[in-house]
């Protein structure tokens, strides 16, 4: 049976290279991701100040894990760790 992955929200907005390079990463690793757009949206983007204490976007969470922003997602995919966390591991 194949494990179930965790969940992945994801906090944009608009004409931002980080939420772009941050789509590209996942993309490039077949991962499906429920994004928020939070360019016209005050709400969402209350919501995702509230879950992430941070302002800018992209704000990234794997299940109810705050994971950061693009470069944080980045540095845990060069030290080996974004793969397990995504639930993508290879047996």
């Amino acid at each position: 049976m194949a494990a179930t992955r965790p969940q992945l929200t994801i906090y944009t907005r608009a004409l931002c290279g980080y939420c772009s390079a941050a789509r590209e990463l996942l993309d490039s690793k077949g991962v499906e991701y429920h994004e928020l757009d939070t360019t016209l949206n005050r709400k969402l983007r209350a919501e995702m100040e509230t879950r992430s204490g941070r302002q800018t976007v992209p704000q990234i969470f794997i299940g109810d894990r705050h994971i950061g922003g693009y470069d944080d997602m980045a540095a845990l995919d060069a030290a080996g760790e974004l793969d397990g966390l995504l639930g993508s591991a290879s047996d």
